[in-house]
């Protein structure tokens, strides 16, 4: 597993994902990027909008 300070958590495939609402998401790819800032359309799935979209809190996440 890698996480960077600006991108998502990657990690070594194939990975199941337990969603808030309980829910099970699955990815057979070698490598899987996990989306870290909750900004991402394809959530749980990393699709690279943490470089283009200003800043919201994490999904899941309660109020600041």
């Amino acid at each position: 597993m890698r996480v960077g300070t600006d991108g998502p958590m990657l990690i070594e495939g194939p990975v199941e994902v337990t969603l808030p609402d309980g829910s099970v998401v699955r990815s057979d790819r070698f490598t899987v990027a996990v989306c870290l800032c909750g900004r991402s359309a394809r959530y749980p799935w990393c699709d690279t909008s943490h470089r283009r979209r200003p800043p919201r809190s994490r999904r899941g996440a309660g109020p600041e």
